[in-house]
């Protein structure tokens, strides 16, 4: 069913988002149901040009958790009908050459607009099993289809059941300032040829004659699930490894934002970062994110290492990151809070715009009439059971 005629957004750009800016909203009450949706990330990085290497595809998870309102509320994982599109994203395949290059470098033949899981920028959202439902690695791009830049669009969700339609306007975040041109590029070559060349001359390969280069054909990628080379250092540590001393030379506020985008783009944007608290903080420096006996996209920071743990006061499960964890009755960490790098409040105001539809201000969910019909009894527990 088409959902942008009941959730009618005007998409504008937002680098640099003012209230002035915000998309506007129509959508009825979302009555007998409560719908909340994410970015598995709180940035992803992608290329525009995928001719010459890729290190990331166009490739964004969207998640989506419905409950349905009442004393007690339950949380919805069947029998209702998600789905998402993306208003702004339905031409990517006229503003990158991601599928021009595909089967060169990932060996699969897409057809136009489909990404590597199967997706587009408008389908259905699959249940999980867990009270999640989800659109997986969706080719979203940094530019909207009129080529216009666009760290963060804006994805439209919609869950229809029997007991009515709830919408959910997240942010599916992506840029492509990953800048290499930082360090890279020489006269007569390309920006890829710099460091293409000097990872043959290093390295004994011949990466020049085997252009487009998929990097994590060799070094290990959780992000990708790719599993690498014995004996090749992880994608990860090789790159932060080798840029470590480098990148500390050129003198950026934040080095971090030479690679994760971006000085423009804002990948950290969320309360910490109005408060001060920088990526290092918490995922440590580059010698220590690049560490080999890290593991990559699943050891991450941990909300316990900086925030007290006691019985009424749990974080993360063990074993699982803080965008997989749940609490307060099995809701999920991120439809409260938001997603890594973007949580609430937000310094921008697009990724803030769901939670003061829903609930009236930019916090976490803490008013219980989201859900509830009326206000519980007893204290708000932030933990997986009562």
């Amino acid at each position: 069913m088409p959902i942008t005629p009941r959730l009618a957004l005007v998409t504008v750009g937002v680098l640099a988002a003012g209230a002035a800016s915000l998309p506007l909203i129509d959508a009825p009450p979302d009555g007998s149901y409560a719908l909340i949706a994410t970015n598995e990330l709180g940035m992803h990085c992608m290329q525009d040009d995928y001719s010459e290497f890729c290190v990331l595809p166009p490739f964004n998870s969207i998640r989506a958790q419905l409950i349905q309102r009442g004393n007690p509320p339950q949380i919805v994982e069947s029998g209702v009908e998600v789905r998402y599109t993306l208003p702004a994203q339905q031409r990517g395949v006229d503003q990158n050459n991601f599928w021009v290059h595909a089967e060169q470098t990932f060996g699969v033949d897409l057809p136009p607009g489909v990404g590597l899981a199967g997706t587009r920028t408008s389908g259905t959202m699959a249940a999980t099993g867990h009270g999640i439902f989800e659109a997986t690695g969706a080719p979203v791009l940094s530019v909207d289809d009129d080529g216009r830049l666009d760290p963060y669009p804006l994805a439209l969700v919609s869950a229809t059941g029997p007991l009515g339609t709830a919408y959910a306007p997240p942010v599916v975040p992506v840029s492509s300032e990953m800048s290499c041109s930082f360090c890279h590029g020489a006269e007569g070559g390309s920006i890829a040829d710099s460091f293409l060349s000097a990872h043959d001359r290093l390295h004994a390969t011949d990466l020049m004659n085997a252009k487009p280069v998929l990097c994590a054909a060799c070094h290990a990628d959780a992000a990708l699930g790719a599993p690498g080379v014995k004996g090749v250092p992880n994608l990860s540590s090789a790159m932060h490894l080798s840029h470590a001393p480098r990148v500390e030379k050129l003198g950026l506020d934040n080095s971090c934002y030479a690679c994760h985008p971006g000085v423009r783009s804002q990948c950290q944007r969320d309360l910490h970062a109005a408060r001060g608290v920088g990526c290092i903080d918490c995922h440590g420096d580059m010698t220590a994110v690049g560490s080999p006996a890290r593991q990559p996209w699943i050891e991450e920071p941990r909300c316990g290492q900086c925030h007290e743990a006691n019985a009424e006061r749990q974080f993360e499960q063990p074993g699982k990151n803080f965008k997989e964890s749940v609490g307060h009755g099995g809701v999920r960490c991120v439809t409260c809070h938001g997603s890594p790098h973007a949580m609430v409040e937000a310094t921008t105001p697009i990724d803030n715009l769901q939670w003061n539809r829903i609930a009236g201000s930019a916090e976490p969910l803490n008013k219980c009439t989201t859900c509830h019909l009326g206000e519980p009894g007893g204290d708000f527990f932030h933990r997986t059971t009562p």
